[in-house]
């Protein structure tokens, strides 16, 4: 409990931290732009603090990342876990990843992500392009040729132009 309320002081107001649960929680680690950004989730089982907790990578935000890099991040986190064994360590877990992101993603080819990023860009035109959209009537050419008559070089009307000729 003293953990859980810690967590929410500590990342109160960071975009990076999630709780999903009173258990269960997710850190990105790493801009949102970044390619070698990754996602976290912690959870704690009933004997928490004695036992270690779960950590997953199997977010979607993570799909780019390969499967032996992820399995070498949750690796080096363990060896975390089994120091800090008995005492609150899912801050320690985030903090961790955070100070060592380069080393946990030092092996991840930045080009995968691109490619798959690209794929998505491709997909995205579509959606608005069922939208129909508003025509700009055409003109003719005379049409065209009066208004341009009527214009000063600027496309402006001259002062006056709606005025009632008084005059004649």
């Amino acid at each position: 409990q003293m953990e859980l309320e810690a967590l929410r002081s500590i990342y109160e107001g960071d975009v990076c931290f999630r709780e999903l649960s009173p258990v269960s929680f997710q850190y990105r680690i790493g801009e949102s732009g970044d390619p070698k950004a990754f996602l976290i989730e912690v959870s704690w089982p009933e004997t928490y603090p004695q036992t270690a907790p779960v950590i997953s990578m199997d977010a979607f935000f993570n799909n780019t990342i390969s499967s032996a890099i992820k399995q070498s991040i949750l690796d080096k986190l363990m060896v975390e876990v089994e120091a800090n064994l008995g005492t609150a360590m899912t801050y320690t877990l985030f903090e961790y990843a955070k100070d060592n992101k380069e080393l946990l993603m030092e092996n991840q080819p930045v080009n995968t992500v691109t490619s798959v990023s690209n794929s998505i860009a491709i997909a995205t035109p579509d959606v608005p392009a069922s939208k129909k959209k508003d025509k700009k009537e055409q003109l003719s050419k005379t049409q065209k040729r009066k208004l341009a008559d009527k214009t000063d070089n600027k496309g402006e009307l001259p002062r006056g132009w709606n005025w009632v000729d008084v005059i004649k």
